[in-house]
């Protein structure tokens, strides 16, 4: 099963894709964790990262892109994915066909889960306190949840209109948001 999760900042895309990645056996791939790790580790590419992030900017797609089709080359992703914080725009699904395209691997579903903005300035200033997180400065949340909202929101209307996507509300038990999205998939791809 290929799959993407999708929504704005702080909507608990990360651990419902754990939890989904747990369910179906297959890896989360989180171009966040990935771009964290490079900043951790203070890569090049870390600090090519670290310069758009600590001013809330999203990373530019070309390198986005080419992280996202070197991830999904990987062996421990034969049997299947789910990408988290990719794609975000347009350009991105387009890239992202063309990658499924060529690697002939295509797209089952879309997860997109929804919380109210006063809800995700909540949960991102608690991660913020609790992680240490230097990219959940307020200025910084409030650009991605305005970035969001312009570029990528309307992925989801692509995916929507393809017939791929699954909407389900991300407040609540993580449980119970984790069964809601199993038994829609689940019924979507039988």
């Amino acid at each position: 099963m290929r799959l993407l999760i999708m929504g704005p900042q702080g909507v608990g895309k990360g651990t419902q894709a754990k939890l989904l990645s747990e369910h179906y056996n297959i890896p989360t791939i989180s171009t966040g964790d990935i771009f964290r790790a490079n900043i951790k580790n203070q890569t090049e590419l870390g600090k090519k990262v670290l310069e758009y992030t600590s001013k809330g900017f999203l990373v530019p797609d070309e390198l986005t892109n080419e992280i996202v089709k070197d991830r999904l080359a990987q062996d421990d992703v034969k049997n299947g994915w789910i990408l988290d914080g990719y794609p975000r725009n347009a350009a991105q699904v387009t890239a992202l066909d063309e990658i499924c395209a060529e690697m002939n691997t295509p797209l089952d579903a879309v997860v997109a889960l929804t919380a109210p903005t006063n809800v995700l300035l909540e949960r991102m200033a608690k991660r913020a306190k609790e992680e240490g997180r230097a990219d959940d400065t307020p200025e910084a949340i409030k650009n991605r949840l305005n970035t969001y909202e312009k570029e990528t929101a309307p992925v989801l209307d692509i995916y929507g209109e393809r017939g791929k996507l699954v909407s389900v509300d991300g407040v609540g038990d993580i449980d119970e948001i984790s069964k809601q999205i199993i038994s829609s998939l689940d019924a979507k791809l039988a």
